[in-house]
């Protein structure tokens, strides 16, 4: 079995995220973090947005990094009450670079995850070259967009996603492997029987593709699955679930993607598996996310006893 992949490497990429000992059941599942990498000869680096939901209102943080992992700017939208704040724009110039951000979410449609749905639009204009935008209201982006602003050359690449699941004992998430991939159902199913038959499913599209048993002796561990035809390397940590206090009952999963069909982690020892830790995601020093490396996913499992 190999070791836990590092979620601090000296060439990571650092999430914005409440600390774990901080977060229990009351606000779980309250933010969704992706991160897009964007490279062209005008702005190359990462841009990361947060989906914020809380009691009453919904907010997002963008973060924008360039390719040192060096922060440009942090800009934070927060939650609205009223929908005179659910839409507008923001300029900025830091470090040479001049910043838009324009989005719209005062049609937009919510589910039980911060994240919209349809009916909104996020467009991120740096150096005056569309780098980002997200929603099913195009056009509507385009009119707000600068007339000077050029048009996509190329599309942002999504890489990572973390977000929070809530459950007893099924969780339930969505991901998409690669870039041509289809949107792929996860479904984890966790058996606490007494004794040590407990046990974890893995399904991906009502497939089971992971089964393990016995988890009080493995409750930490890795697996190569197949997806599309590529392989993705599934973690798991399910101590908590196991050993934690009823504030910390939170197993966490990581599944990434190998894009170029060889083994993610591949020279890592197989000896002594580390915790899963849930304070952010890196990448690997000797993982690079352009090299044939493609998409990660790190869910936060909570048990609602």
């Amino acid at each position: 079995m190999k070791e836990f992949p590092s979620c601090f490497g000296e060439n990571g990429i650092q999430i914005d995220h409440p600390s774990s000992s901080n977060t229990n059941k009351t606000n779980a599942q309250n933010r969704v973090t992706c991160v897009y990498s964007y490279h062209s000869f005008r702005f190359s680096g990462f841009i990361t947005v947060t989906w914020i939901k809380h009691l009453v209102a919904q907010g997002l943080t963008i973060g924008i990094e360039n390719p040192s992992k060096q922060p440009l700017c942090r800009v934070d939208i927060k939650p609205w009450l009223f929908s005179s704040k659910k839409k507008g724009f923001k300029n900025l110039v830091l470090n040479s670079t001049t910043v838009n951000i324009h989005w719209d979410l005062s049609s937009a449609k919510f589910g039980s995850s911060p994240e919209p749905l349809q009916n909104f639009y996020l467009a991120i204009v740096l150096n005056q070259e569309l780098c980002l935008l997200l929603g099913d209201s195009p056009n509507e982006a385009y009119k707000k967009i600068d007339s000077v602003s050029t048009p996509v050359v190329t599309k942002a690449k999504f890489v990572a996603k973390r977000e929070h699941i809530v459950g007893k004992r099924l969780y339930t998430s969505k991901a998409q492997f690669c870039e041509k991939g289809e949107m792929h159902d996860i479904r984890i199913e966790y058996d606490p029987s007494e004794g040590f038959g407990k046990c974890l499913v893995i399904c991906i599209d009502r497939k089971v593709v992971l089964q393990v048993t016995q988890l009080m002796w493995k409750f930490r561990g890795n697996e190569t699955i197949l997806v599309d035809g590529f392989s993705v390397e599934v973690y798991w940590d399910v101590y908590n679930w196991l050993f934690g206090s009823v504030n910390m009952s939170n197993g966490i999963f990581l599944f990434r993607s190998c894009v170029s069909g060889e083994k993610l982690w591949s020279n890592v020892s197989p000896n002594k598996p580390s915790a899963l830790s849930w304070n952010g995601w890196e990448r690997s020093k000797d993982v690079d996310l352009q090299q044939g490396h493609g998409f990660s996913l790190v869910l936060c499992a909570w048990k609602n006893e």
